[in-house]
This record gives C-alpha cells, sequence and structure tokens, in this order.
C-alpha cells in the first residue's frame, strides 16, 4: 500500500463532490472551504476518472467541453491511477466487508473507497451512507474537517 503519500496529499474527493464543483452545483459551496483550505492536496482516484469518461460520453460532449473538464482537474486536483496488487486487495475486502455488515457497495464506491484506505486519506463526500459500512475509512462532510 503507498501509506507514504498520506504526510503530502490531504484526502479523497469523491465523485459527487466533483460534480457539484465543477458544474458550480450550490451544493459545491459546503466543500470549497475545506478544499480551498487544502489545496493542491485533493486526490481523485481513476475511478472517478472513469466516472467522468462516463459520464462525457453520455451527455455527447464535445472537444471544448471535455478539454475544460481535464484542465478543471489537472489544475485543481492530484489523480491517483495507479492500480497495483495492494489497491485490488483492498477493494475486495470493502466489497466483501460491506456485505457482510449487511450493506452492500457499488463497484465504483468500493474502488474509491480503497484507493482513499490504501492512501491512508479521509474521503469528502456527500454520500456519506455509500461508505458507512466501510470500517476503516474516515469521511469528511461538511462541517467537519
Amino acid at each position: 500500500m503507498t501509506h507514504d503519500l498520506s504526510a503530502l496529499l490531504g484526502f479523497v474527493v469523491d465523485t459527487d463532490v466533483f460534480s457539484y464543483l465543477f458544474k458550480g452545483n450550490p451544493h459545491a459551496e459546503k466543500f470549497r472551504p475545506i478544499l480551498e483550505n487544502n489545496a493542491p492536496h485533493a486526490v481523485v482516484s481513476f475511478m472517478t476518472i472513469a466516472e467522468l469518461d462516463r459520464w462525457t460520453l453520455e451527455r455527447d460532449w464535445g472537444e471544448r467541453r471535455r478539454r475544460e473538464l481535464e484542465d478543471y482537474l489537472s489544475e485543481r486536483f492530484l489523480i491517483h491511477d495507479e492500480m497495483s496488487r495492494d489497491l485490488c486487495r483492498k477493494w475486495a475486502e470493502i466489497t466483501d466487508q460491506c456485505k457482510r455488515n449487511g450493506r452492500k457497495i457499488t463497484c465504483a464506491d468500493a474502488w474509491i473507497a480503497a484507493t482513499a484506505v490504501s492512501l491512508g486519506l479521509p474521503l469528502l463526500t456527500n454520500n456519506t451512507k455509500h461508505f458507512v459500512s466501510v470500517d476503516d475509512l474516515r469521511l469528511i462532510t461538511p462541517g467537519e474537517e
């Protein structure tokens, strides 16, 4: 696992929070102070990137809009795109653990949680209910830092 990065990084940003920020959604305002106080230490998982790529296809974005997304990502976030055997094992442990805890987790959410746990970082999310069954995951939500 890549725990040595935790001293340099602040937290992993869930796809929902990234979406609010990029779209200028009013929900983004409650996350801005957390991000501004910790920039440039916000990390996004490869899974968030995959979800965003799907998003651009489903919405038939043109080249200009896709480039805006890429620029926004590269200017404000660190992308954790390293796939490792340890990360795969952590994903499997989290999906199994959540099932045993009586609350299944989606494949995408499990990858995002696995990224955060593997890096030793908390997860900034608006969807805490998606992650409550992940034992070793620390969550950051508006109002807590």
